[in-house]
């Protein structure tokens, strides 16, 4: 299975999109939404922002399947 290290992550707030490159070796706990400054963090239960608001999980989550903060 290819892992894909691109996500398109969303804010909650203000709806702005933004493609970034998600990092491979860790997960990512916070993120500062571009249009409106808003620090978005993981929702319960998700490991990083982009399993919580993006359109592709984490790398970790793709290629482990289980939470990074988990194990």
């Amino acid at each position: 299975m290819d892992i894909i290290l691109t996500s398109t992550i969303t804010c909650p707030k203000c709806g702005h999109k933004e493609t970034e490159l998600m990092p491979t070796n860790a997960c990512q706990w916070f993120y500062e939404c571009k249009s409106c400054g808003e620090i978005l963090k993981p929702k319960a239960g998700d490991c990083c922002v982009y399993c919580s608001y993006a359109t592709v999980p984490c790398p970790v989550i793709q290629k482990e399947k289980s939470c990074c903060n988990h194990k």
